[in-house]
Formats: structure tokens, sequence, C-alpha cells
């Protein structure tokens, strides 16, 4: 088994540092000894794993594969030695976290920061996107999503929950009228995320329910355009209450039919085993949570 872990580790440094020669330097070892782990690795996997010409080497298809895995054992190797000589009582390592933009860059890149001011030998690295990653494959630690989860196999942990509700500026409010019914919407100008095809679903008072048509004038596939729109008083926008918190505090947005919301969405962090709880993802998750604690609009 040692010896395995030898080939692995001897695997990842090749690819790390571009060549076996730098590898060997690394590792203390001589270049022979890199050259036999790597081909001793490649026999037992059956396939080529490295690529190699006499300027350049560079990882096979299966050899990418295995170097998701490897490089994910070895955080987790070196986790487990810290813990065990007793450095392990603090969060240590990089953590890679993804998120959508909006969400990410208004929530979790201030816990970023303040984790790694807090916690000297944490790194963060936050990925911001709105399409759905893989988290084995693009070595994320954490992915932060809103609605209904869809990854079946990876671990869960609600943060906290979310609706959707409408604002707008105060000075398109004043310009076009403050509807107090959702009736009282139509004729209104709409900013939406996406094609803006699709009507709003709201829930009410008594469980009433509305179905506003809410057709966009001015659509984007990006959030934050859409929330500059509104904020610059250019139409109603449907948008998270954790995403416009702030504004609301700050007079920037009002809430239009304060009665009337979307169905909750759950805000979860998915992990992608439920193995031991490495202590910079416990911390990043205790933080965010906490973050969540004092509720919203």
């Amino acid at each position: 088994m040692l010896g395995d872990l030898n080939e692995l580790r001897t695997f990842q440094r090749i690819l790390a540092l571009g060549s076996l020669s730098a590898a060997a330097r690394d590792l203390g070892v001589g270049l022979a000894v890199v050259s036999k782990r790597l081909a001793t690795l490649e026999r037992r996997a059956g396939v080529r794993l490295i690529n190699r010409t006499t300027r350049s080497l560079s990882a096979t298809e299966e050899g990418l594969g295995l170097l998701v895995h490897v490089e994910r054992m070895m955080e987790e190797l070196q986790a487990a030695e810290a813990r065990l000589a007793g450095a392990g009582q603090g969060p240590q390592g990089l953590l890679r976290v993804s998120a959508p933009i909006s969400f990410g860059r208004i929530h979790l890149a201030p816990v970023a920061a303040q984790l790694i001011d807090r916690h000297p030998q944490l790194d963060v690295e936050l990925k911001l996107s709105d399409r759905i990653v893989d988290l084995v494959d693009e070595r994320i630690d954490i992915a932060v999503r809103i609605g209904p989860p869809r990854d079946s196999a990876a671990v869960m942990r609600k943060l906290t929950d979310n609706r959707r509700i409408l604002v707008a500026s105060p000075d398109y409010l004043s310009r076009r009228g403050r509807p107090q019914t959702p009736e009282e919407t139509k004729g209104h100008t709409w900013v939406r995320y996406g094609d803006g095809g699709d009507p709003i679903r709201l829930e009410g008072p008594g469980g009433a329910v509305a179905e506003l048509p809410a057709l966009g004038r001015l659509r984007s596939d990006n959030g934050d355009a859409v929330h500059d729109w509104a904020v610059a008083g250019h139409g109603i926008m449907l948008k998270s209450s954790i995403d416009v918190a702030e504004d609301l505090r700050a007079g920037r947005l009002e809430r239009v039919l304060a009665d009337w919301r979307t169905a909750p969405a759950p805000v979860y962090a998915l992990l992608p085993s439920s193995r031991h709880l490495a202590t910079k993802t416990r911390v990043f998750l205790d933080a965010v949570a906490a973050r969540f604690s004092a509720g919203w609009p």
C-alpha cells in the first residue's frame, strides 16, 4: 500500500511541476525512481497516464481523471497528518467554494475575506458562476445553491430558506405608482432574469395565489445587470430577498406588494462526500449559517 501511495504522489508531482526531473528534486529521490514509479503505476492501471516527449509532457484523458481523485486524496491525507500532529485546531489549506454570481458576491465573498483574516493558514478560492458545477471533476469542496436540490449523490446541508420578492426603486414607484394588489401591476415595466417569458407565481395573505404575466422589457442572463436596472429605476424586479436586503435597508429599493412573495426555496450547501468534514469546510459553513441567522424580508 505504501508503494501505491508513493506512485500516486509521484504522479501528481510530475504533472504539477511539469517534468520528471523536477518531481525527483521535489520528492528528494533520483530520476530513475520517479520514472520507475510512473511506469509501475501505468502498468497497474493498464493505460498510459502521461504523454511524454523530449520537450514536454501532459496528462492523458485517463490521467486527468485520476489526477482529480489523487489531489483530493492528498488534501485529505495532509489534513489527517495535521490533526495527528496536533496542528488541526484551526482551518488550514485551500478551500474551493462555488456559488451563483450575485449570491456569492454579496454573501460569500465577505465571509471568505473575514475567515482568512481570522485564520492565517486558510486560503479560499471562490468560483462564481450561474452554471451547475461538477463537484468532483472541478475539485469543489462546497457548492452553494438556491432552489430544489438536483444532486442526489451529494451530501446536502441546508443553510437557510429564501423567497423571491418584488422590488423597485423609489424613483420608479413615484413615477409609475405603487401597486396595492397583483392586478395593479398590469401596465408596469418589468426587468427580468433569463428570457423573461414565464409568469411570476406569488403567494399572498390567507393562502391566496396570483400569477403575473410580467413580461420583461429589459432581460438579461446576468443577475447583476438586472439588479442594476432595478436600482436605476427601469422597472420592477423579482429577486431573492437575501440579495436585496441591504438595498431595502439603504432605501435604494422598495418592496412591491409587501404581503406577496414566491414559495420558499432552500439555500443549501453541497459537499462531495459524507466522510469526515474537514475543519476548513465546517468553519466556512458555520460562518455562512451565522450570516443568514438574522432572517430576511
